[in-house]
């Protein structure tokens, strides 16, 4: 059956003085309930320039770990993801209309993160980030929903531009301002030894692929790799909050599917 070893670290860094990232999961407390449900993993990053990012990064998490725990035994995970955040984002947009937050405006990314037999599904909204590190190299699984990204995909400016434009972090999607949004979310087949690693851009803005993917391949726990992940972020520079889930895949379980149903293939 799948077998993942997971960490997670998060810091406030050298500048800020409270901590607007947010992360959570859900662990399946049997082999039946790793079947019927899967594993999921989340982080969020309230964005900076408004109100109470802790508050919208908070609760973006608690909808879809809570949610994700109370979803029918075998969901697809592919449409679950999605549906989820998308109640991440009404409960977010709803606590500026509770009393005592009313006039306030908050919004957050959202990277989720769920896993079963041999499949990952990620799916996001913002610029906190998913990789998947295989044989020693990380490729970012999701893609950065800001203004320069767009402009990078058109082509109307480079990928050096983008890294070191003054609207890097300027966001086109995030959870909270509109009613509806619209997550991208991506499958990927797990092999044995795959790593993932969901953070916030504290950790990405600073680090290079290849850095990450040093640190995440040591022998050590994920938990000491989370730690080191997001400290040597935040020794680079440490001007924003920074947070990373790190997962190893251990083992996994090949199904295949008929019907949307999964059956175990033939070893």
């Amino acid at each position: 059956m799948l077998d993942v070893q997971f960490g997670q670290a998060s810091d406030f860094g050298k500048v800020r003085t409270n901590n607007e990232d947010a992360m959570g999961y859900f662990i399946p407390g049997s082999r039946q309930q790793a079947r019927t449900h899967g594993f999921l993993f989340a982080v969020a990053d309230g964005v900076g320039g408004m109100d109470l990012g802790e508050v919208a990064s908070a609760t973006a998490v608690k909808v879809v770990t809570e949610e994700f725990a109370k979803a029918p035994s075998g969901s697809m995970l592919i449409g679950l993801l999605p549906r989820l955040i998308q109640h991440a984002n009404a409960a977010v947009h709803d606590c500026t209309l509770d009393q005592q937050y009313r006039g306030k405006k908050m919004a957050t990314t959202l990277v989720t993160c769920a896993l079963r037999y041999d499949q990952a599904i990620v799916s996001h909204i913002g610029d906190s980030r998913c990789y998947l590190v295989r044989n020693g190299h990380a490729k970012p699984v999701t893609q950065d929903h800001t203004w320069v990204n767009e402009q990078r995909k058109m082509g109307l400016i480079s990928t050096e531009e983008m890294a070191t434009s003054d609207s890097r972090h300027v966001l086109i999607r995030s959870l909270g301002p509109e009613m509806f949004v619209a997550p991208d979310t991506t499958a990927l087949t797990l092999q044995p030894g795959d790593v993932l690693v969901l953070c916030s851009d504290g950790l990405h803005n600073e680090m290079s692929d290849t850095a990450i993917a040093q640190i995440v391949t040591q022998n050590k726990s994920m938990d000491e790799v989370a730690r080191e992940l997001v400290a040597r972020a935040v020794e680079i520079d440490g001007g924003d909050n920074t947070t990373a889930q790190v997962i190893r895949v251990r083992a996994v379980e090949q199904v295949g599917m008929y019907r949307g149903r999964p059956y175990r293939l033939p070893i």
